[in-house]
């Protein structure tokens, strides 16, 4: 299980809010100093509390759309990772030639072979109604048949009101059809700065303006619908278009495969329970899930020392 300590610590020491026009993020910008305490008290309103009253799959069921002949690992990670943060119960959806090779990895996988089915939609829209989080694009590749059928599943779990993050080759997808998740709130995109110039580029029909990296994160939020945008980078920066907060914590220097695969499965499992915690709870103008939970996430799997504490 993840160390809540480590997470804590990075909150408290790494992260700053900003404001957004007249609304800003909790507390006045001037008073910056308080923002630790406030993070840590968000934080820790969400992780749930172990209890002897919860049943199997309470914790989360996170869903993973990904995994291709080519790419095995990155389900796996994303997966496992989610697990390893507290979810009761891990689903990889890949393809027919991935599946033992997912399986191989580990048993605690629930590996469902179905995405290069002519009838996946079908076959994996019968699981979405059981699963609190789909995690989509891990692994997922370009072969076109299985990017329509993963657009199937995208919409058929935007009528389930599922939440959603989308990474890797998912931000390809969207990249080249933003509407498939243009005003559905309850997604979360996780481009690095490629991936982040790429989707601003078509969106806004220009790159990025120069160093106001908040801004640009803010624009392309408010163009997608405010979605929720964790731009990574250096400094890591979330926005819903209406908030913003910038993780500044120190990462490993390394960029190897992988990383990204971590966060959004940790991502995965931190959303249901931030949705749970606010979606019945959070007044209006206030952090919805979608941001909640992407400032519990980064800090927990971005420095070196803290992978160690919430992986291990």
């Amino acid at each position: 299980m993840f160390s809540l300590s480590s997470l804590v610590v990075y909150l408290a020491g790494k992260t700053r809010l900003l404001p957004h026009g007249n609304r800003p993020l909790f507390i006045p910008h001037n008073r910056s100093h308080s923002i630790p305490i406030q993070l840590l008290g968000m934080v820790r309103s969400f992780v749930p509390p172990l209890s002897n009253d919860f049943h199997k799959g309470m914790m989360g069921r996170i869903g993973i759309i990904g995994g291709c002949r080519e790419y095995t690992g990155a389900p796996y990670y994303a997966a496992i990772s989610a697990l390893k943060v507290g979810c009761d119960l891990s689903y990889v959806f890949c393809t027919d030639g991935a599946a033992t090779a997912i399986k191989s990895y580990s048993p605690e996988l629930i590996v469902l072979p179905y995405l290069d089915s002519a009838s996946a939609g079908q076959e994996i829209g019968s699981w979405i109604e059981r699963l609190h989080v789909l995690v989509i694009g891990p692994g997922l590749g370009r072969d076109r048949q299985i990017l329509n059928n993963t657009k199937d599943i995208v919409l058929r779990a935007k009528k389930q009101d599922l939440p959603l993050v989308i990474d890797a080759d998912g931000l390809h997808m969207i990249t080249e059809d933003p509407s498939i998740i243009t005003g559905y709130r309850k997604a979360i995109l996780t481009p690095n700065k490629v991936e982040f110039e790429r989707l601003f580029e078509k969106m806004v029909g220009h790159k990025p303006h120069g160093d106001d990296m908040v801004g640009n994160v803010n624009i392309l939020s408010r163009k997608m619908g405010n979605v929720t945008i964790v731009q990574k980078g250096e400094d890591d920066i979330i926005s819903d278009g209406d908030n913003a907060l910038v993780c500044t914590a120190e990462g490993s220097p390394r960029r190897c495969g992988g990383q990204g695969d971590l966060l959004s499965g940790v991502l995965g499992t931190f959303t249901h329970w931030a949705h749970r915690a606010t979606d019945s709870s959070v007044e209006k103008g206030c952090i919805g899930g979608a941001c909640l939970s992407s400032i519990g996430d980064l800090p927990c799997v971005r420095p070196s020392d803290g992978v160690y504490g919430c992986m291990s």
